[in-house]
């Protein structure tokens, strides 16, 4: 069975109940943390630098994981195959995309909702307390985040569309991201629309 990668890295948090855009940017190499290290097993610890800023502010950092989506192979139904690191996903598809209007950003593939257009949703073994994701789409895209009792946590929202020359000012791959107590499932949804995801990412309280 074919082994599926992740990326280990750090991630700050923000504790707004909306979020937006323009408040959820992952920005690592802010606090001098080194780059994402990939991985193809579950790792409890990882090593990171922090600076004097970390040190001096006491800040605690969670752990993070980001999928390798070039693990998978092209047109393969997204289900089960990232469950040993915690999630499942529903109704999505990897895809190496032949419309330029949807780019990656790393790599050659990229997750969509598919069978049913604009609408991906993933559930988590253990509850989370951070998700993000590279968004790309063409329509008005929410991130939402649900508890255990599929109770509405938290949500962030990409306003339009942000494909590759539509004239938005919003760039294509741009972060959404939604910071909650105990997320069991985040939910993508563009009504009407389609979109792409990458650099999937999670992290877990410390």
């Amino acid at each position: 069975m074919l082994k599926r990668g992740v990326m280990l890295n750090q991630a700050t948090f923000q504790s707004d109940q909306i979020q937006t855009i323009e408040n959820t940017q992952f920005q690592p190499s802010r606090y001098g943390i080194k780059n994402e290290i990939v991985t193809l097993v579950w790792q409890d610890i990882v090593e990171e630098e922090q600076d004097e800023y970390i040190y001096s502010e006491k800040v605690t950092l969670p752990k993070c994981i980001r999928l390798d989506l070039d693990e998978l192979n092209f047109f393969e139904i997204i289900d089960n195959q990232f469950k040993q690191h915690g999630l499942i996903f529903h109704n999505s598809l990897a895809v190496h995309p032949s419309n330029p209007a949807f780019p990656s950003q790393s790599g050659l593939k990229v997750l969509m909702g598919s069978p049913k257009s604009g609408f991906l949703e993933v559930n988590f073994l253990n509850p989370v307390t951070w998700v993000s994701a590279l968004v790309t789409s063409s329509q008005r895209l929410v991130l939402e985040a649900y508890d255990q009792n599929d109770q509405l946590l938290t949500k962030s929202v990409l306003p339009t569309a942000n494909l590759i020359n539509s004239g938005s000012e919003i760039p294509p791959n741009t972060m959404l991201s939604v910071t909650a107590t105990d997320i069991k499932t985040v939910k993508f949804c563009s009504f009407d629309g389609h979109f792409t995801l990458d650099e999937f990412r999670f992290c877990f309280a410390t």
